[in-house]
């Protein structure tokens, strides 16, 4: 992880403004590092520049963490204890998850760099790394993500490629067709989108719609899912839209539109 550094006054009014996610909450980041001076530090820094963060200092904990978390990006060193930086990557592509990924390491071979990129990394430093550099490329990756979501006007209206949601007009299309939706699917689609890239437990899925506590039996969310995949055309075995992120909920993937 970077070792930060100061940064004076003049210095620091030509850094580019905070971001916000398309909800206007603050960027949420994980590091998952086992450093745990290095990582305190790297997130003192950021936290200064109104990025959220929290830290994980073990890879057999970090799915875990992840999924509590929610994170908007994550900072990944490879040399972890109980489970290394590609395995913790490649298990969160393979359950679907499109959070972007920074991965960190010591080690400057390019085969390290090769291998993180396959396994679904954003990008890729090597340490050691100047700490105004990692928040470049946070800031980069995160606007990157947040113009993928395409937030039109005052918020009312986002779109993902083909796909158009109208809130004020509650009015769904992909490319010239319109989706007709009923109130309770298009409540479901608003949710998802505003969460885009973001695994949503069932939880706070019931929490936002209907105000209730998931009970592990209720199948009222999963039903709604899959009357919403069908108008969209998403398929309904090997969904790529809205995908099944077992155990935890549903992912509303921006890129496959």
């Amino acid at each position: 992880m970077p070792t930060p550094a100061s940064t004076s006054p003049a210095r620091r009014e030509l850094e580019p403004d905070n971001l916000h996610a398309a909800n206007g909450q603050i960027f949420r980041v994980l590091i998952i590092e086992d450093d745990v001076e290095l990582a305190r530090l790297t997130a003192e820094y950021l936290e200064k520049r109104n990025i959220r963060v929290a830290i994980e200092h073990r890879g057999d904990d970090a799915l875990a963490r992840i999924a509590r978390e929610q994170p908007h990006l994550i900072v990944l060193d490879v040399m972890l204890p109980g489970m290394d930086g590609f395995d913790i990557c490649r298990a969160l592509r393979t359950q679907g998850s499109e959070v972007p990924i920074i991965m960190l390491t010591a080690r400057d071979e390019d085969i390290d760099q090769v291998l993180g990129l396959e396994m679904g990394a954003d990008d890729y430093l090597a340490k050691p790394v100047q700490p105004r550099v990692l928040l470049a490329h946070i800031k980069a990756i995160l606007r990157r993500s947040t113009t993928q979501a395409n937030t039109v006007a005052n918020g009312d209206s986002l779109q993902f490629g083909q796909l158009r949601i109208s809130r004020t007009s509650r009015e769904v299309k992909i490319g010239n067709r319109q989706v007709d939706l009923t109130t309770a699917e298009f409540d479901l689609l608003w949710l998802l989108a505003c969460n885009a890239g973001r695994v949503l437990p069932r939880n706070e899925i019931l929490k936002s719609l209907r105000g209730l506590d998931y009970d592990g039996i209720d199948r009222s969310i999963d039903s709604r899912v899959s009357r919403l995949r069908r108008k969209l055309g998403d398929d309904a075995i090997g969904s790529t839209h809205i995908k099944t992120v077992r155990p935890h909920g549903y992912l509303f993937s921006p890129s496959a539109w």
